[in-house]
């Protein structure tokens, strides 16, 4: 699904005229969620529309996020207004993404509000009023860039860094970013971002006690050479007692790490979700042999072909063995 120029004006029309915004990221998020809210919502702001930025499961911004927010646009789920006359979602690829705020998509609809959804995942559905989603882009501010340019707003050195921080992290470093994806970090860079120290605390630094966590992780990695069609699996697993060491960042990042293992096609890591009963939330991540959102939408989430997730019930085992059996049906790349 690829976006035109003419989706990309009427995103920008149905935002030339905000008044009161709140833009939505999913839950858990990433720098490109969060990325592209914060950059979208401090040019409306400077539009002079009142905005909030708000996700659910969060009392404030994730450590390596909050330099992006200066201005404070953050407002935890529980300080927000029942009802707020816009909503936009950035990045969210279905409104159960949203958590506990999904319940805003028809509350908003029910009132005769809009719902601008702006994603790059294959997976949506289209859940808004407007939808603008490519699945071409490589991430979700390659598109909020496009609508700040029909908007016809200049770019300052905050809301270049905002831009910069997702570009950065969904493209894995610029390894799969294309030409057009580079002259937008040129443009970034010259708006004033300071690439080496951005990437600093957004990809690079991490507190002590995450070394001992990703040591635990790694060590009960294992490795599946006749898995996933022949390709290769590696997986692990991160408790609950583990997670709880560490912020939730250290926790997403594992997978860029046991991805890198040149053996396997594909790369699993199990993240436990603290309950009653056991939960998992999965990221899949491909070498570029099998589609692994096709594992993820046959098991009730979704993303990108060669990166993905899903949440699972049951035990760690039980979880592989469903991951593993979708695997042997995934379609080749």
């Amino acid at each position: 699904m690829t976006t035109s120029q003419l989706d990309v004006d009427r995103a920008a029309a149905l935002l030339r005229g905000s008044a009161d915004v709140l833009i939505l990221s999913h839950v858990r998020p990433d720098a490109d969620t969060l990325g592209s809210a914060l950059a979208l919502g401090r040019v409306l702001r400077r539009r002079g529309a009142t905005v909030r930025v708000s996700y659910s499961g969060g009392s404030a911004l994730p450590d390596s996020l909050r330099s992006l927010d200066p201005g404070g646009l953050f407002v935890p789920e529980d300080q927000l207004p029942a009802e707020t006359a816009q909503l936009v979602t950035v990045d969210v690829a279905s409104a159960a993404r949203l958590g506990a705020l999904a319940d805003r998509v028809e509350s908003t609809r029910a009132a005769g509000g809009e719902v601008l959804v702006i994603d790059h995942h294959a997976s949506n559905p289209g859940f808004g009023t407007l939808n603008l989603i490519d699945t071409d882009a490589e991430a979700t501010v390659v598109l909020v860039l496009k609508v700040l340019d029909a908007l016809g707003e200049e770019l300052d050195a905050v809301t270049a860094g905002c831009l910069y921080a997702g570009l950065v992290t969904d493209t894995a470093m610029f390894r799969l970013a294309k030409p057009g994806t580079h002259r937008m970090a040129v443009r970034l860079l010259e708006a004033g971002v300071d690439p080496a120290a951005l990437t600093r605390e957004v990809v690079d630094e991490r507190p002590f006690a995450a070394l001992a966590m990703l040591g635990s992780v790694l060590a009960a990695a294992r490795f599946e050479p006749d898995a996933a069609q022949g390709h290769g699996l590696v997986h692990t697993a991160v408790t609950a007692d583990l997670a709880a060491t560490v912020r939730y960042e250290e926790v997403e990042g594992v997978i860029d790490v046991v991805r890198t293992v040149g053996e396997a096609g594909v790369a699993i890591v199990l993240k436990e979700v603290a309950g009653p009963s056991p939960e998992w939330t999965v990221s899949l991540r491909s070498a570029g042999r099998l589609d692994v959102s096709a594992v993820a939408v046959s098991l009730g989430g979704g993303g990108h072909k060669l990166a993905a997730g899903c949440t699972l019930t049951g035990t760690a085992d039980e979880a592989m063995e469903q991951l593993r059996a979708a695997l042997e049906k995934a379609p080749l790349l």
